[in-house]
């Protein structure tokens, strides 16, 4: 799948978000997007890396000491 395809994909889920509250106003949504999204990501990532966090975190571009950070917060890991 590629960058495009993902794009899409979000962008129909959105749609779909948006027609569901039937004209009621969203609150919050940056915040619920990030978190919907992101636990997956950390899940799949860490899947296909072994669990091995130094990799994982290459992958993602980020700090080690984030993932481990946002893994505890998404209940991935304990702290």
């Amino acid at each position: 799948m590629s960058k495009k395809q993902i794009e899409e994909c979000v962008r129909n889920s959105l749609e779909g978000y948006f027609r569901d509250l039937r004209g009621t106003e969203p609150d919050g949504m940056y915040e619920m997007l990030v978190k919907v999204v992101e636990k997956p990501l950390l899940e799949v990532v860490m899947s296909k890396a072994d669990q091995n966090q130094s990799r994982a975190a290459d992958w993602l571009g980020l700090n080690r000491n984030t993932l481990r950070k946002k893994l505890v917060e998404h209940k991935l890991l304990k702290g």
